[in-house]
């Protein structure tokens, strides 16, 4: 596992914050939904200025549960749909994990609910202070169990994958591969979190609550959920990553 030794290096670093060139652009959910599903769009603020906002806009809330078995309603799914995986219960620097699997390998949605971010662009630099670009091609969605689950080094986003869009359980959200920092290793980069900002923290959303008991659990077909855990880490720690 050296070449997973190095890759975990490289997707845990943590030396400093983004310049401006390396991040990369999101799309606002209220600007960005499907104008075939009126519901997909976030309610713009009372008194807001017409047209498009520039400010990030976030789903309706989902009130976490604090039992550890997700809602009747709720169904999780192992995120890559791959014969062949492997991950580790470790993750360098903050809790996240990094899903080994051939490149061009299906990343699938966890859960239902809508997407929040969309990375289209690879706009890492080796060398430059971390930031979201570190992430490379990536998706992040917000699930019907309010936890976002963000996957990131893909090769490819699924077309009509974009902020607002409702998705199902197990619905393709793209390919993985090894963009960004993935230190040329084929791998999804798997992270867990509370819709804290609902967009751009990304020092919450590349991950804050450890994943490997939960894919331990959905790769046999479980539904042990992260509710719990997630709601506790925000109690915790007000959404300070």
């Amino acid at each position: 596992m050296t070449i997973a030794a190095v890759c975990l290096a490289g997707c845990g670093s943590t030396n400093g914050s983004a310049t401006p060139a390396s991040t990369p652009q999101f799309v606002d959910p209220a600007a960005q939904a499907s104008s075939a599903d009126p519901a997909a769009a976030p309610s713009a603020p009372a008194g807001a200025a017409p047209g498009p906002s520039t400010a990030p806009s976030a789903p309706p809330s989902v009130k976490p549960s604090a039992s550890a078995t997700a809602p009747v309603d709720v169904k999780y799914v192992f995120p890559v749909d791959a014969s062949n995986v492997d991950w580790h219960d470790t993750h360098s620097k903050y809790p996240a994990t990094d899903i080994f699997v051939n490149c061009g390998s299906r990343f699938v949605a966890t859960t239902s609910g809508r997407v929040l971010e969309v990375s289209l662009t690879d706009t890492y630099v080796e060398g430059k202070p971390d930031g979201p670009a570190n992430g490379g091609l990536s998706v992040s969605i917000l699930g019907d169990d309010g936890v976002r689950y963000y996957g990131s080094h893909l090769s490819k986003v699924q077309s009509g994958i974009r902020a607002g869009v409702r998705v199902k359980a197990g619905q393709l959200l793209g390919m993985t591969g090894k963009t960004g920092n993935a230190n040329d290793v084929c791998h999804l980069h798997y992270g867990i979190s509370p819709p804290c900002a609902k967009t751009g923290d990304w020092e919450v959303r590349r991950g804050v609550v450890w994943p490997y008991t939960y894919l331990a659990s959905w790769r046999k077909d479980g539904q042990k959920s992260p509710v719990a855990s997630v709601a506790t880490w925000k109690r915790k720690n007000n959404c300070k990553a």
